[in-house]
């Protein structure tokens, strides 16, 4: 006998479209002012954290900085680095103080916009098929979907491993052999040194990604940072405006209470660096080309690192801080040369960790609010079709909006637009029709 598929049709005044941290924070101001609404996610609740970070995964951010509506980081430590773990069972903790109305496991399969207003969902859950009608929508997604591998990877010799670093969680995955890591933003620079610090034979191919210290004249840099307002100010007030957001962050880590990442120093104990990775010199082959950069990158890296504390410096001057001496940093290896070729396989490298981002993917999202590389137009994540949001994204706003620290502020400004005490949106409703 054949089972007839049925699709049924809810409502409510606002979708959120993610139960990350920027959802629910989003959920807080919405229960907070008896909005009614649901939010969506795919999977569990912040599962990103537990399922797309490796073992020995630590913030880079001052536990202090993990705030998010309602919910605080309160341990004894707040000048400290937390763990994947312990990151993990903070989040866990949030949902239950407030109750959102979280449906896990539904996945959102599209998103249209419906006549007269509002938008049609589409998801896939639990219970099957399900067709929701929503006044507004929260795309809190974030922006980091689709890994970012070159189109010509898998014409890399087959004998060698590979894998991006969003799959990457220990050295024990990998088979026995040398590295080579591909990308020196925050998680390339990370696994790097994971590796590196197993005793591995570590290969890292530079970007152009700048480096930050950790402490500096007393303080977390991070922390002096914050008190000069770089985390508040505005994406449109830096100097290139929204190109800002095409920016990579500052490589630095948080393992072992908080270091530096030198890869001068990492070279010093054996690493051996590149420049930009080119390609492959023959399909099925393991010979690989790099562009003569690595020297420029490390030096404008270490730039970056002594402009920062330069303006921490200014900062402690015009405030008549008491601090310890500033400080400038200074090379402690310096290469012969820019290599521009290895062979894997005559190296013993026997995996490689892609680490050169991701892509943003809505192309289930049939609305026109998106560039022509895919990418969400808004502002401060207000889109030009009335009722549509995004959040969560790397400089949605500010510096701040892509860590704990900014997502407070940028859920209460879209919440505010959608109950119209913001600069836009019209008022939800309050009535209970999920």
């Amino acid at each position: 006998m054949s089972t007839v598929s049925t699709t049924s049709t809810r409502s409510t005044a606002v979708a959120v479209v993610g139960g990350g941290q920027a959802g629910l924070s989003t959920s807080w101001y919405l229960t907070r002012d008896g909005v009614d609404h649901v939010v969506l996610e795919a999977g569990t609740a912040a599962h990103e954290w537990a399922d797309t970070r490796w073992d020995n995964f630590t913030l880079v951010t001052p536990n202090w900085h993990c705030r998010l509506p309602g919910y605080a980081y309160d341990g004894p430590d707040p000048d400290g680095f937390m763990t994947r773990d312990e990151v993990v069972a903070w989040l866990a903790g949030y949902a239950p103080t407030f109750g959102p109305p979280l449906l896990e496991h539904t996945r959102v399969t599209s998103l249209v916009e419906r006549d007269g207003g509002g938008f049609v969902l589409q998801t896939s859950g639990p219970d099957g098929e399900t067709t929701w009608e929503a006044d507004h929508v929260v795309l809190a997604t974030g922006g980091y979907h689709l890994p970012i591998v070159p189109p010509w990877a898998g014409a890399i010799d087959p004998a060698i491993e590979q894998i991006h670093s969003a799959d990457y969680r220990n050295p024990e995955q990998l088979p026995d052999g040398g590295v080579l890591v591909v990308g020196s933003g925050q998680s390339g620079a990370q696994v790097a040194e994971d590796l590196h610090l197993a005793g591995r034979q570590v290969h890292l191919a530079l970007g152009d990604a700048p480096r930050v210290a950790r402490t500096y004249r007393g303080r977390d840099c991070m922390t002096w940072l914050s008190d000069m307002g770089l985390y508040d100010t505005a994406v449109a007030q830096y100097p290139g405006g929204l190109a800002a957001r095409e920016k990579t962050n500052h490589y630095v880590t948080g393992r072992d209470g908080g270091r530096d990442i030198d890869l001068r120093a990492f070279a010093l104990e054996g690493m051996r660096l590149y420049g930009l990775l080119d390609g492959l010199t023959t399909p099925g082959g393991s010979h690989l080309t790099f562009r003569p950069t690595m020297t420029q990158a490390l030096d404008d890296a270490d730039r970056t690192y002594n402009s920062i504390c330069r303006d921490i410096d200014r900062w402690i001057d015009a405030q008549g801080i008491d601090a310890p001496p500033p400080s400038t940093y200074e090379p402690v290896w310096m290469p012969d040369a820019d290599p521009t070729e290895l062979d894997l396989a005559a190296a013993g490298i026997t995996s490689v960790v892609w680490a050169i981002g991701y892509r943003p993917d809505y192309r289930w999202v049939g609305v026109g609010v998106f560039d022509g590389h895919g990418r969400p137009t808004h502002t401060r994540g207000v889109t030009s079709v009335p009722g549509l949001y995004f959040l969560g994204l790397p400089w949605l706003h500010t510096w701040g909006s892509g860590r704990f620290l900014g997502i407070a502020r940028d859920a209460e400004h879209v919440a505010s637009c959608i109950t119209g005490t913001g600069s836009r949106g019209s008022q939800a409703r309050t009535s209970t029709t999920v």
